[in-house]
């Protein structure tokens, strides 16, 4: 008998009953999505690449990552905007230069929940 529970508001889980009296999942489909999102802003050649020059640099603007790659600013601050909002990369202000740095924290938590995905 599989019984496998998400904790999460009721009106983000969805139960699948597959046979009577053998079988219930409850799926949080909203963390689930949010989990897929977070995994695809990493799963992308470019932003790899914009990791790989933030984490060389330890601080980088948007003019010299943009210049560094060689892309339009758009595109840079765009792929930049995906990663902040899946928390692998922040902002620090220094006087009008706004610099981005690694979340090592953020990119630990994701590195230990994909080791526990795929173990």
């Amino acid at each position: 008998m599989t019984n496998l529970t998400a904790t999460a508001p009721p009106e983000h889980q969805q139960t699948l009953q597959h046979t009577p009296n053998v079988s219930t999942i409850k799926i949080d489909y909203y963390s689930v999505k949010k989990a897929a999102l977070i995994l695809r802003a990493l799963n992308h050649k470019l932003r790899q690449q914009l990791l790989k020059l933030i984490e060389e640099e330890k601080k980088i603007t948007v003019t010299e990552i943009y210049v560094r790659l060689r892309l339009e600013q758009s595109v840079a601050s765009q792929h930049l905007a995906i990663l902040r909002k899946a928390g692998v990369v922040s902002t620090q202000r220094d006087g009008k230069f706004i610099f981005y740095i690694i979340n090592h924290k953020r990119i630990d938590e994701i590195s230990n929940f994909v080791n526990e995905l795929v173990a």
